[in-house]
Parts: structure tokens; C-alpha cells; sequence
């Protein structure tokens, strides 16, 4: 029978996810030595080697691959019953891993942080500037902030404000390729888009009604805040939320393409593992995000 410490399993677990004992370190917010005296302890308890380390890189050894998966389900276990009981509690308290877009972050989510920190003084805010998609259980993160339609994840969904997608370019680029007044005009433009492939633009021009078109871009960028500098410098015809769009296009930056169109809008979704959903600290912040959108009315 093994004596398993929690947080040498804890280091253990993160060592495995990452890779890495300093990388495990800084996500753990400890001390390199710390971490490394946990992973000591812990194969001493169970009596061989749990990781191979190079210079570089930290490999699992056969012990340490059967332990990882029981290591992370205890931990998650351990979470779980953390965050039942302080959700029972009632008072936020901890620290909140929130991932979510660097666009996103910085216009929407960061203006209303100092205010929540104000007000849940025992509430710690971790920020992952990340558009892809991660494993929240390995990485611990509490809140996914996402654009775009939702795969089934197995992640519990709250919807936030949609974002209006406007379609942009620069002057330089209009007037050099010609500015399109109809959505067949579009045909032979450089587009930027999102997903690296063929896809489907849709347009709702009144009078008209829906018109669709096939689009290969000549460039891809998934991150919006790149994607306004690109479009900025003339990369082409591309979509930006509007809370980006209008700043550039009042300062001259850009022009809207096809502006008697009705804007398209992607869904945006706040995720959280399901044994989150009594988490207080999670709670109060997608509500603190919910009303702060809901009280900009934001349309993009």
C-alpha cells in the first residue's frame, strides 16, 4: 500500500502534461526545487522511476505512464470535491485559469477585470491567450472563452453576446483591385479567413436575400488582432469583429466591403467542465462577463 502525497502527485501529474519540470513549476507557481523534491518523494514512496530527464526534455518511464492517467483522475477528483464545496460555501475563492482569444481578452474581457478582482478580493486571475482548442481537465482551466459553432466537447456551454462580422480591407488593396458593390464582385479577390481551405461565405443583401460564395484563402490567420494588421496592410478582403472593425475604419485604416449587407455573426460561448458548474469563482466571473457585455449592448 502506497502513501501518496497530493501535491507530489499534483507535481507528478504536471510534470507528465507539460513535459517539463519547469514548465510544471511555472503552472504550479512553485519553485523548480520544490517540484523536483516532490517527484523525488514520490518515486521513493513507489519505488522506481517515474520520468527519464534529459537536458531538454522529461520522458515517462512504463511506471510513470500507468500512474499518469490515476494521478490526473485523482486530482480531478480532488478538484471536484473542492469546487462542490466551495460552491456550497458560496464565497469565490481561488485561483481561475481563463483561456480565451488575445482579441477577445484584451477588448472585451480585460476592462472588466480590475473591477471583478475588486470585488472578489480571494479570487486569483490566470489568463491563457489561446483560440484552439485544449484539454481543460490536463491544463486546469476553468473557463474557455470560444468563437465559432461548438463541437460536441462534453463541456458545459453558456452562451455570451454573439460578435457582427464585418467584412473589411484597405484602402490601398480597394484601389489597386477595385471595390466590390455586389457580392459576384467578389470573385478574383485575396481573401483572409479563419480556416485554412475552401469555404462558405454567406451574405443577406435586402432585396436580394441570401447569396453565397466559395472562398479559398490567400492567406490564414485564426487569431482577429493579427488579422487587422494584415488587412491594414493590404492582404485583402477579410472579416473582423466589429468591436475591431469600427476603430480602424473611423481612423481611415480600413473600409467596410459590401456594407449594405446584413452582418454575419459568429457564436461565442463561455465552457467550463461540467464539475465546475457549482464553482463559485466560475460563476461570478461569467456572470461579472455576461453583464458587463450585456451592459455594452455589444454587437461585435
Amino acid at each position: 500500500m502506497f502513501d501518496l502525497d497530493l501535491t507530489d502527485l499534483r507535481a507528478f501529474a504536471r510534470i507528465a502534461d507539460l513535459k517539463s519540470v519547469s514548465a510544471a513549476a511555472r503552472a504550479l507557481n512553485m519553485p523548480k526545487s520544490s517540484v523536483s523534491r516532490s517527484l523525488a518523494r514520490l518515486e521513493a514512496v513507489v519505488g522506481t522511476a517515474l520520468v527519464e530527464r534529459s537536458n531538454r526534455h522529461v520522458r515517462l518511464t512504463d511506471a510513470g505512464a500507468l500512474l499518469h492517467p490515476h494521478a490526473l483522475r485523482i486530482m480531478n477528483d480532488v478538484d471536484e470535491a473542492e469546487t462542490a464545496l466551495g460552491g456550497f460555501v458560496g464565497v469565490p475563492r481561488g485561483t481561475l485559469r481563463v483561456s480565451a482569444p488575445l482579441s477577445y481578452v484584451h477588448t472585451l474581457i480585460a476592462p472588466m477585470l480590475p473591477a471583478f478582482l475588486a470585488s472578489y478580493p480571494e479570487v486569483r486571475v490566470v489568463l491563457d491567450l489561446n483560440h484552439r482548442n485544449v484539454d481543460m481537465i490536463a491544463q486546469e482551466i476553468d473557463v474557455a472563452i470560444r468563437m465559432g459553432s461548438l463541437v460536441d466537447s462534453g463541456l458545459v456551454a453558456r452562451r455570451l453576446p454573439s460578435l457582427e462580422m464585418w467584412l473589411c480591407a484597405s484602402p490601398s488593396y480597394l484601389k489597386a483591385r477595385g471595390t466590390p458593390t455586389t457580392v459576384a464582385d467578389l470573385a478574383g479577390h485575396d481573401f483572409m479567413d479563419r480556416i485554412d481551405g475552401t469555404t462558405e461565405w454567406t451574405f443577406d443583401t435586402p432585396g436580394r436575400g441570401k447569396e453565397h460564395i466559395a472562398i479559398y484563402p490567400r492567406s490564414v490567420c485564426p487569431e482577429p488582432a493579427v488579422g487587422l494588421v494584415m488587412l491594414m496592410g493590404g492582404a485583402g478582403i477579410g472579416r473582423l469583429p466589429r468591436f475591431m472593425a469600427e476603430k480602424a475604419i473611423a481612423a481611415g485604416e480600413l473600409v467596410r466591403v459590401l456594407p449594405q449587407t446584413r452582418p454575419d455573426t459568429t457564436e461565442v460561448n463561455a465552457l467550463y467542465p461540467s464539475h465546475r458548474s457549482l464553482s463559485a469563482k466560475v460563476r461570478v466571473f461569467i456572470d461579472a462577463l455576461a453583464a458587463h457585455l450585456g451592459g455594452k449592448k455589444p454587437r461585435g
